[in-house]
């Protein structure tokens, strides 16, 4: 299940900057795994073709630091699950593939804004209260009558 930590966080795992965390950290398999591929293709809209190149319409070839944080973060949450990642260094476009990961494994992600998912109902609980939302407006409303994107001295 996708848990979403909303606020500051001061967690020893926590990876604030998951773009040149990835940079430094990747590891091959990462890059041979299907799920990695499809979401290269979906949010970067390039072609993973080795962990050291991706072929992009738009910039050409290039090697695989090149590729968006949101992409290089959304690997990093499905293959490294020891760390908590900030995924606010996503955009909605990878909002789909945190649930899809948290479908295949439960995961905790940090954000600092209310991210949309477009699905009309999924799951998603809340890891400052515990609370499971169903709806975009049950996460929107629970996040903002919660208070958790002020500042709070409650960090993880």
């Amino acid at each position: 299940m996708l848990s979403i930590f909303y606020g500051t966080c001061k967690s020893s795992n926590y990876i604030d900057d998951p773009d040149l965390y990835f940079d430094n950290t990747f590891e091959d398999e990462w890059l041979e795994d299907p799920l990695s591929k499809e979401m290269v293709e979906a949010v970067d809209r390039s072609t993973l073709v080795s962990p050291n190149l991706v072929v992009s319409p738009v910039l050409g070839s290039i090697p695989v630091t090149r590729l968006s944080g949101g992409v290089k973060t959304l690997i990093l949450i499905a293959h490294d699950p020891e760390h908590l990642y900030n995924a606010s260094a996503c955009g909605d476009n990878c909002a789909s593939w945190l649930l899809k990961i948290g479908q295949e494994q439960d995961i905790l992600v940090r954000l600092g804004h209310i991210m949309h998912f477009e699905a009309d109902t999924f799951q998603i609980r809340i890891a400052n209260t515990g609370k499971l939302v169903t709806t975009q407006y049950e996460l929107a409303r629970s996040v903002i009558l919660g208070g958790f994107l002020d500042e709070a001295e409650d960090a993880l």
